[in-house]
Order: structure tokens, then sequence, then C-alpha cells
């Protein structure tokens, strides 16, 4: 199967691009992935890259966003950091992916099972551990945590309902923050030159599930 190239990708719609990502999580979760030289893709791609997409995904490693989606070298951009949240680093990345590189999509993806949610829900103790720089990026998902607890509820990560509603609330906050913070990507997204899109991934079964 051949990289992405310069016509492929000016072909494609922004739902063509979502429509790949959710053949490729098909593939996965059937375990007929595409047949890819992927030297050969390294040997396409050496003169440029024309990726489809932009994914945003989390640091964990049981989900590595070119396996779930059963991509290859040069199909997406692939931004990760710890709850797949967005600060100026990412959102510049992201822009360089759409308005340089051309890529249609922009997909947040959060996961079921999220440390970094599980330990933005446990702030307190996870504090007393120390870790400066971890505890500032644990902040982030407060708001999400706060607009998922119930009056009277415990406020703990064993609660499983409680993780995968901020899980999925943080998705949705993320999406706001990169309209609200990169003008020129909500413009793109209100012209209909790109989607912007949320979903979540199951590390139980392997499914990703579009918000």
């Amino acid at each position: 199967m051949n990289a992405q190239n310069a016509q492929t990708q000016a072909e494609l719609s922004p739902q063509n691009a979502l429509d790949l990502l959710k053949e490729g999580n098909q593939r996965f979760l059937d375990k007929t992935p595409h047949h890819r030289d992927l030297m050969q893709q390294v040997s396409e791609t050496t003169g440029g890259q024309w990726p489809f997409a932009v994914v945003l995904s989390c640091i964990d490693s049981r989900v590595p966003a070119e396996i779930v989606f059963d991509q290859g070298i040069g199909d997406i951009f692939s931004a990760r950091v710890a709850g797949n949240c967005v600060n100026p680093d990412l959102l510049g990345s992201i822009e360089y992916g759409i308005n340089v590189a051309g890529s249609k999509l922009i997909v947040v993806l959060g996961h079921t099972h999220c440390g970094a949610i599980k330990g933005a829900i446990d702030a307190e103790a996870v504090n007393k551990l120390g870790m400066g720089s971890l505890n500032h990026l644990l902040t982030r998902f407060e708001s999400s945590v706060q607009k998922c607890l119930h009056q009277g509820a415990e406020r703990t990560s064993s609660d499983k309902e409680l993780v995968n509603n901020v899980v999925h609330e943080n998705v949705k906050k993320v999406i706001e923050d990169i309209k609200n913070q990169s003008p020129t990507l909500k413009a793109k997204e209100e012209k209909q030159d790109i989607k912007i899109v949320g979903a979540v991934y199951d590390v139980e079964t392997g499914k990703v599930n579009f918000l």
C-alpha cells in the first residue's frame, strides 16, 4: 500500500479523512490490517509528507494511534501528551499539520482507564508525591472533574463511572480549547475545510468510539 502523496491528500474531504480512520479501526478490530511495505513508504515520503489527519492523543502506551487506526508511515500526525490536553506548543503543532501540511481532520482521542484523569481525580493524594510538573499538568483537568462530580459523591478514581465521564468531558473541553485558542483552526472548521472531532478508545476492546 502506497503512502499518502500530495494528490491523494488533496482529493480527500474532511469526511473522507474521518472515514479512513473509522475503517482503519474496524480493520484493527477484525485483525485484517492492510499489508504495507513500510520501507517502501519510508522511500516514498523521503521528499515530503502529506498526512490526512492530526490525532491528539494520550501518551498511554496502550493507545498508539497509527496501530489502532491501522495507518502507515506518512498517513497521520500523532501528537501525544498525558491526558490528550492542549497547550501552545501542541496547538502550534496542530496548526502546522493543518495550515502547512494540509491535513483535513483533527481528532482529540481520549481513552478509558486514563491515568492522567485518575490522577486529576485523586489530585490531593498525587500532590503529596511532590512531582511539581505532573501536579501542574493535572490541574488542566480540574474543570472537567468538577463538571462531572455529583453533589455529595466521593471524589475517587475507584469510581469507574466518574472516570469515564471525566474522560469524555475532557475530550469535549479540549475540542473547545482548540477552537477558542486557535482562530485559524476555528475559521477553517467553520468554512468546512476541516473537521474537529472527539473520540474515546476503549483499552479493553480496542474500539474507538467517536463522540
